[in-house]
């Protein structure tokens, strides 16, 4: 990065834009790279005006106001770089006299070697800046960055990493320098050691901050999934794929999925069971988050969704509902400016050539709309109603779940009362027929109590009758089956996995 900014500034950028939350990293950044331009490098702020970085005096007084100071810039001699902090609130005002202002230094500068950088936490850029000054997306600290913080911390406090100094880096992935030094701090103190838990929890609500991503870690796995045994039995062929060995191997990571079909059979616990798979965090999109009302907020948005999956790598990354991400692509020149064009373009380009260590998953109800790009780059599977044998599964499962015995109920018959039933159905069964043997003087619950809820509820077979004959024939031969067909899987067997 200190290379890439030199570059810029030698080759006569008037403005640069630095978006990122790191301005300590970014500051400490810009002293190396004047010295090896020799530019003089004054930073400037609100409280503090326009200063000399070598000396730390200010340079000019009374240059606190943003227009005093773009008037006082026109005495900068040349080689040098104007480093302006938090003047992206002052762009956010839209006062037209800073703009003109702004657009006059960058015209000056760019004709005498001087430059103007930006740094802030999101990107504010008028129409009218926009073809003059360059966005920069400042990445997140790599895994020697954070050595070195997590080496500080540790000396500050006289401890060592006990030899677990890999899993606490990846705990740390995602994190900027200031928040993996709060994360490993506290770790200390809870902990008296550096523990990637408490760290991977940290980064967890840091990263839930943003809005726009989430880090589960549930516990789900492919035993809590009923039935799908194909889709199961392939996930678990490719669970050593993020090892070390597999790199070594020559092995590459392994093609994302898409898992789409009908509503409440399982595609969202698949995508969760992915985290115990394969041993590696787990983020959250949902798709419709991305889109923003601002001018580049869309654009702005998907750049820092993926700069953290990137850092937080290896990961799992599973876009939910990825149908509101795609759904109005094709009139998006008439409707929002091409936005949603431009956004899926860059994410299939992304997927195709920066998606290494992330695997991603996709879910969604339909497969019209999602651009044959994108579907091209997955393996997608199509989830379908459960059959006789999964129901059985799926009962099984929810009577554990509430520390019950599956033994002591017919499953057979309550796999055949709930024909037609999605998953998420059959549980609303069981935790019905859990609520009326407990508002009886808390009996345990029998098979009668399943069986009568199970007649007084419409299945999903029939209430989204042609919704669901319709995605079946929208996924023929487009999809694999994620379940065994009904005779290959006989009830007490499973698929090898």
């Amino acid at each position: 990065m200190k290379d890439k900014i030199a570059k810029y500034i030698r080759a006569g950028y008037p403005g640069l834009f630095i978006v990122t939350h790191e301005e300590q990293r970014v500051s400490a950044l810009m002293k190396e790279v004047a010295e090896i331009t020799e530019w003089n490098l004054f930073p400037w702020s609100c409280t503090e005006g326009i200063t000399n970085a070598e000396t730390g005096e200010k340079e000019y007084p009374d240059t606190e106001n943003p227009i005093a100071m773009l008037d006082k810039a026109q005495e900068l001699k040349p080689n040098s770089i104007l480093f302006l902090r938090d003047f992206h609130i002052m762009m956010d005002e839209k006062n037209p006299v800073l703009y003109r202002m702004l657009r006059d230094r960058l015209a000056e500068f760019k004709a005498s070697s001087r430059t103007i950088i930006i740094v802030g936490c999101r990107l504010v850029l008028p129409p009218e800046l926009e073809k003059e000054i360059t966005v920069i997306d400042f990445a997140l600290p790599d895994r020697n960055q954070l050595l070195e913080v997590l080496t500080n911390v540790a000396d500050n406090n006289d401890i060592k990493p006990n030899g677990h100094t890999d899993a606490i880096l990846d705990a740390a992935s995602g994190l900027t320098t200031i928040e993996a030094e709060n994360a490993f701090a506290l770790s200390f103190v809870e902990a008296k050691e550096f523990d990637p838990d408490v760290i991977a929890r940290e980064k967890a609500v840091t990263v839930r901050k943003s809005g726009l991503l989430e880090i589960i870690d549930d516990g789900t796995t492919l035993a809590d999934i009923g039935g799908l045994e194909i889709l199961k039995a392939d996930l678990h062929t490719k669970r050593n794929l993020f090892s070390k060995e597999a790199r070594k191997y020559g092995l590459p990571s392994p093609r994302g999925q898409l898992y789409v079909g009908q509503p409440g059979t399982g595609k969202s616990l698949c995508a969760r069971a992915c985290h115990a798979v394969f041993g590696i965090p787990l983020v959250r999109l949902e798709a419709g988050r991305i889109f923003g009302s601002m001018v580049g907020e869309s654009e702005r948005n998907w750049r820092m969704i993926w700069s953290i999956v990137q850092a937080v790598s290896p990961c799992v990354f599973w876009i939910d509902e990825v149908e509101g991400l795609t759904s109005g692509a094709e009139s998006s020149g008439k409707t929002d400016g091409g936005t949603t064009n431009r956004v899926v373009k860059t994410i299939l380009q992304d997927l195709q050539y920066n998606c290494e260590n992330i695997f991603p998953v996709f879910t969604a109800n339909d497969i019209d709309g999602l651009p044959d790009p994108l579907i091209d780059r997955l393996d997608v599977w199509s989830v379908e109603l459960p059959n006789q044998t999964e129901r059985e599964s799926i009962w099984k499962i929810h009577i554990e779940k509430r520390g019950r015995k599956p033994a002591k109920f017919d499953l057979p018959e309550l796999a055949r009362a709930t024909d037609g039933f999605s998953g998420r159905q059959i549980e609303q069964v069981w935790l019905k027929a859990m609520t009326v043997a407990f508002n009886e003087k808390a009996r345990e619950p029998l098979n009668a109590d399943a069986l009568k809820i199970a007649k007084s509820v419409v299945p999903t077979s029939k209430t989204m009758a042609d919704a669901i004959e319709r995605r079946r024939k929208r996924l023929e031969n487009r999809a694999t089956p994620a379940s065994a067909p009904e005779a290959a899987i006989k009830p007490g067997r499973k698929l090898s996995i």
